[in-house]
């Protein structure tokens, strides 16, 4: 079931507004991708707290006053279902550390070192019950 600021799960309610608008914008992309709300409530406020770690001030302010999340939301649906489950690349390219999905067309995230990409590479790994495959600045997979 899809959610909004005026009805969203228990879980989120202690959490900051601006957290709390992420992870319901979060929960509600992961439920229009197939995910259950037993899945989608956890990755969602896990994401969700992490994003307002690293959120800046200006990203944060945006989104504070932003549109709110609405129940009847489309969400990109360029989610491939088949993607959901694979493992998690952890590779060197363009100078730069990548973590993307194995046969996703683009990279989750960059890093300047391989153990930020290894940490973000083993939190969406978690989340979706797979594994992280790392590979050397050379290319060599490790």
């Amino acid at each position: 079931m899809p959610w909004d600021l005026s009805d969203y799960p228990d879980s989120f309610k202690n959490l900051d507004h601006v957290v709390k608008k992420k992870a319901i914008d979060i929960a509600n992309a992961l439920l229009d991708s197939g995910y259950d709300d037993g899945r989608a409530i956890p990755i969602a406020t896990k994401q969700a707290k992490e994003w307002a770690e690293h959120a800046s001030d200006e990203e944060l302010h945006s989104y504070k006053y932003g549109k709110s999340p609405k129940k009847e939301d489309e969400h990109d649906d360029s989610t491939n279902e088949e993607l959901l489950d694979n493992d998690v690349l952890v590779y060197f390219e363009e100078e730069e550390w990548k973590v993307r999905t194995k046969e996703a067309k683009r990279s989750d995230s960059t890093f300047k070192t391989k153990d930020e990409a290894m940490t973000r590479a083993k939190e969406l790994a978690e989340n979706k019950e797979s594994e992280v495959i790392p590979y050397t600045k050379e290319g060599k997979r490790q």
